[in-house]
């Protein structure tokens, strides 16, 4: 892949923009990111996916699916963000929402400044720190993450960042039951949601948890 978009790439993410309800437009700034991860992804390491074709629906689609659930936010951390997953599309998508990425690996941690910059992204911003590290108690609506880690383990993790109220919003494959079963005293799953991914022929779920009452 070049800096010049494959018209077949374009074509294959106009098209899953389409089927998530979402504009043509954002093809361009998506493209140009994914063109920046595969630059930096030679030399950094960022993604074990190499092949832009598979990017295109394991990354940015993948990451747009949940575009329907922090519409009505006002910020978002990503915790554990690596080469930005699923932040910087969501960011692009939503520009009226705040995300802060959450990554603690230096060289990762530079990716993602070069990108906000690169692509002008004056919605997103880079927190070079673990999450349980993250000095910003009750700072955001929701946390999000990526098939990082366990439910239990996320929210051991950032549970503070969130404000009262604020949700988990995790991002994994099937629904993962055994950990909804783990889940520590005074939290619990507020919703579950099958997401289906253009292009992806597996399963998707998005597993809300938010504080029990009382």
């Amino acid at each position: 892949m070049n800096d010049v978009p494959d018209p077949v790439l374009r074509a294959e993410l106009e098209r899953g923009l389409a089927a998530l309800g979402l504009a043509g437009a954002l093809a361009d700034p998506l493209l140009a990111y994914l063109a920046l991860l595969h630059r930096w992804n030679r030399t950094y390491n960022l993604t074990a996916i190499r092949d832009p074709r598979a990017m295109v629906s394991l990354h940015l689609l993948d990451s747009l699916a949940v575009h329907p659930f922090v519409r009505e936010l006002g910020n978002l951390a990503d915790l554990g963000s690596g080469a930005g997953l699923p932040g910087i599309p969501l960011a692009i998508a939503v520009p009226a929402l705040q995300v802060t990425l959450v990554e603690s690996n230096g060289k990762k941690a530079r990716f993602l400044r070069e990108a906000a910059r690169t692509l002008g992204l004056g919605n997103l911003r880079v927190a070079e720190s673990r999450a349980e590290a993250l000095d910003a108690p009750g700072a955001f609506d929701a946390i999000t993450a990526r098939a990082m880690a366990t439910l239990a383990d996320l929210l051991a993790a950032g549970a503070h960042l969130l404000r009262p109220g604020g949700r988990l919003l995790a991002m994994k494959g099937a629904r993962p039951e055994a950990e909804i079963a783990a889940l520590p005293a005074g939290w619990q799953v507020v919703a579950s949601h099958p997401i289906a991914v253009p292009g992806l022929d597996a399963e998707r779920h998005l597993v809300i948890v938010g504080r029990a009452p009382g």
